[in-house]
């Protein structure tokens, strides 16, 4: 996954404005207590990053 698909994936599940916010201060256990955009910046997948967004969003299996 490249990061354009998962930052469209970010904004179709909680909206362009607030994705970018999550991202910034919502904290995530599996990817070491890192946010989405310190895990991102630390060069973890963005595939990865997405499993760990998905699984705390609770989305549907058709976002997986």
């Amino acid at each position: 996954m490249r990061h354009t698909e998962f930052w469209a994936r970010m904004d179709r599940a909680l909206g362009a404005g607030y994705a970018q916010v999550w991202a910034d201060t919502q904290v995530i256990g599996a990817l070491e207590g890192r946010t989405v955009r310190e895990a991102l910046d630390a060069g973890i997948e963005p595939k990865q990053v997405w499993r760990a967004v998905w699984r705390v969003l609770e989305l549907p299996d058709s976002e997986r």
